[in-house]
């Protein structure tokens, strides 16, 4: 297959995780006998710095023309910092989202049997923990109608949603849980929130469609609870876009860390695939940063294009890193040495000799790339 994938690498740690994404693309890309061309653009802090836009129409062109899109991360310390500033890298990734019609965000979450003890959670409650997270993404109060008054002292958001935004997410939702354990639990406030009465009747009304997926409901005070309390009971989360936002980033401390949460980007014609972390500028260039994350999110790039054993083998090779401690200082504090590039050059290898059971682990460690 040939595949033309645009990289907008972004900022802080964003372009070195991307870049071991797509050292392990090209081993599979040569084991498999695929194409795949890569095309980079400038996204976020490092646009405005170049263009004076979060989002330059030369990227969202690269990107309409491109099969998939490969994202990093945006954000830099002084956007951050300034809540006046008018232009900022995070509406580059809003505008985005919402020019390629990006309404589906996926994001599973799985507790790593070899990690277990790397979660601040007990093992016993997250030990088998598999969810999928559908997550709105380009509705809501992250898109509606913002307002703040003349004098400055009162601002509001307007959350807004249509049956339409609803439905063709809760369809995808369903579809997934087919394929898992069939069972939806939808995540929102209908005790207080009108737009969460309309998620409520129009999904309650798409499950007559699935006969075989149980359907239920969790305020999301009482979700963010129970994905601590006992994350196994979930499946298929389903929710609109603020409150995704939240759930899932609460969810990442499931697996120990952040850095190991992927995601997809779906509409009715484009898809990215991303990280779910943020820039962590305070880590870029010192090869800390965790690629496991964007290395996953490579994996589902391949799904998306129904390259199943290609993205298997991405995932065999991710656990088995896993399992012989071969990660960044966020999972790792016995072996200092092991950098972003490290662990990428293991998964790559991996997939190169994918029947070598005898991988020499030590070689990692001494600073040699190459698994005999």
């Amino acid at each position: 297959m040939k595949l033309n994938i645009a990289v907008l690498p972004g900022d802080g740690i964003g372009p070195e995780v991307t870049n071991e994404a797509i050292k392990v693309l090209k081993a599979i890309e040569v084991e498999f006998d695929h194409t795949f061309l890569f095309h980079h653009a400038k996204v976020g802090a490092t646009a405005i710095d170049h263009y004076n836009t979060p989002l330059p129409d030369t990227t969202l062109e690269r990107c309409k023309a491109s099969d998939a899109i490969l994202f990093g991360a945006i954000g830099d310390p002084k956007y951050d910092n300034n809540p006046s500033a008018k232009i900022r890298p995070e509406q580059g990734l809003l505008k985005l989202r919402k020019s390629l019609g990006l309404y589906a965000n996926i994001r599973p979450v799985k507790a790593y049997h070899s990690l277990l003890d790397k979660s601040p959670l007990k093992q016993e409650r997250i030990k088998d923990t598999d969810i999928s997270i559908y997550r709105e993404l380009t509705g809501g109060i992250y898109f509606g109608e913002k307002k703040i008054s003349n004098d400055g002292n009162t601002a509001s958001d307007l959350c807004k949603y249509s049956k339409h935004e609803i439905e063709r997410i809760a369809h995808l939702a369903f579809k997934a849980a087919q394929t898992r354990k069939n069972k939806v639990t939808l995540v929102d406030k209908a005790n207080v929130l009108e737009s969460s009465r309309l998620w409520r009747k129009v999904v309650t009304d798409v499950s007559k469609k699935y006969k075989d997926v149980t359907l239920d409901f969790l305020f999301v005070d009482n979700a963010a609870m129970q994905l601590i309390l006992n994350p196994r009971q979930f499946d298929v989360i389903l929710t609109e876009n603020m409150f995704g936002d939240i759930i899932s980033d609460e969810a990442s401390v499931i697996g120990g860390s952040i850095g190991l949460l992927s995601s997809a980007s779906v509409g009715d014609k484009y898809a990215m695939f991303e990280p779910i972390h943020g820039s962590f500028p305070q880590a870029a260039n010192k090869g800390i940063a965790n690629p496991i994350a964007s290395i996953l999110s490579a994996a589902m790039l391949l799904d998306h294009f129904e390259l199943f054993d290609e993205a298997d083998l991405i995932r065999v090779a991710v656990e088995r890193s896993l399992e012989l401690e071969i990660t960044t200082p966020d999972l790792n504090n016995t072996y200092n040495n092991i950098t972003t590039g490290k662990v990428g050059d293991f998964i790559e290898d991996f997939i190169s000799n994918p029947k070598d059971s005898n991988l020499n682990f030590s070689n990692i460690h001494l600073g040699q790339s190459t698994i005999i």
